[in-house]
């Protein structure tokens, strides 16, 4: 390497060198997770941090001792359902929130807020009643079917988006006949696909991730478990085995980190151009 080069090097490095202190700092336990993924039981018990052998029979081993594909159906069915229940009726009411001047609107608006705000704890007892009367309790039902309801922060999020499109797109659009669903659906709605994406991301991973919810409905029906629910228990039978923790932890984050790589761009701008007026 040329002088010049290494001094152009140590300057990039001096110049990143917050940003890649971070980098690392998430990296490390993904890393960390990954190699012991491949260790052997007794060497993932000892301080080392380099796999002697490296043993990818491990990520065989979990289905076998685990009913992961199981749990990953179910995980899948959760996620996707969940959101686009949500998308379907979150997407009207932000579009009726950004555009319409109705009496109430900001009653409405104010209602959609305070609900951002309520833990989910304060009504979880009446909700799981009501579920009871419908016999849907130890299934997932009672935390896909409400978002045909809407997601306060989804609605959020989605018109204060809105709210910056310029109205002379849907005016020249009804100009030509389009009725409001139409201006919608062929105007508004490819206009905001990075919002779009920034809300169905969100609550996907929302949803995937999600523990509390399905050991409040699903917890007494094995054939109903998440992936994050499986994986605690998973974690409880094989403690002494983190090896095999550890393969079932990154398959389970595997397919999070592959849809944010590859939606990391319109993710990011819809987050962005959300928080402008």
């Amino acid at each position: 390497m040329t002088p010049t080069a290494r001094r152009t090097a140590l300057l990039w490095v001096a110049r990143h060198a917050p940003a890649i202190a971070l980098a690392l700092m998430f990296l490390g336990p993904l890393v960390f997770i990954a190699l012991t993924a491949l260790m052997t039981d007794r060497q993932a018990l000892t301080s080392d941090l380099w796999p002697h052998t490296w043993n990818w029979g491990n990520f065989a081993e979990i289905f076998e001792k685990a009913p992961l594909l199981t749990w990953i159906r179910n995980t899948l069915l959760y996620s996707v359902l969940a959101t686009a229940f949500m998308l379907v009726s979150s997407i009207p009411v932000a579009y009726a929130l950004a555009r319409f001047r109705f009496r109430g609107r900001r009653l409405a608006f104010l209602l959609v807020i305070t609900m951002m705000m309520l833990p989910p704890q304060v009504v979880a007892v009446p909700i799981y009643l009501i579920w009871a009367r419908f016999h849907l309790t130890g299934t997932l039902w009672p935390l896909i079917l409400p978002m045909l309801l809407g997601d306060a922060f989804s609605i959020f999020l989605l018109r204060q988006f809105l709210v910056t499109i310029p109205r002379e797109y849907s005016d020249a659009a009804k100009v030509d006949g389009c009725g409001e669903f139409r201006t919608l659906v062929r105007v508004v709605l490819p206009m905001a696909r990075p919002a779009i994406a920034a809300v169905a991301l969100f609550q996907f991973f929302y949803c995937w991730n999600d523990y509390y919810g399905p050991l409040l409905y699903a917890g007494t029906d094995l054939d109903n478990w998440t992936l994050s629910l499986g994986l605690a228990a998973f974690r409880s039978v094989h403690r002494v085995q983190w090896n095999l923790t550890m393969a079932a932890t990154l398959l389970a984050m595997a397919p999070v980190i592959i849809v944010f790589f590859f939606a990391q761009k319109v993710f990011i701008e819809g987050v962005k151009l959300t928080g402008v007026k």
